[in-house]
């Protein structure tokens, strides 16, 4: 089937460029990853992907500790810190970028 039609889509230009730096990881265009995506919401009659907010684990939900539990974490962190025991925040962010 001929490609006839065009979209113009509105997109974060960081989240494009990460998007296209994996796609072409893949081997793929960013129209053909459309195009796929498109395909599949057709073919399953809906998002063809969990659409959910990520669940956070149960070890760093302050929403889901009692009081006491997440005061105990808080001294723990600080006592890392003084101790020497923590990660800057540089180190930290480039391995949770490098475990993706």
């Amino acid at each position: 089937m001929q490609k006839t039609a065009t979209l113009n889509l509105r997109v974060d230009p960081e989240v494009k460029r990460s998007a296209e730096s994996v796609l072409g990881k893949l081997g793929l265009s960013t129209s053909t990853a459309v195009d796929m995506f498109l395909r599949q919401v057709a073919l399953t009659g809906g998002i063809p992907f969990k659409v959910a907010l990520p669940e956070v684990p149960k070890s760093v939900d302050a929403d889901a500790m009692t009081d006491a539990e997440l005061r105990e974490k808080i001294l723990s962190g600080l006592a890392e810190v003084e101790e020497g025991r923590g990660v800057p925040l540089s180190v930290a962010a480039r391995q949770l970028s490098d475990s993706r």
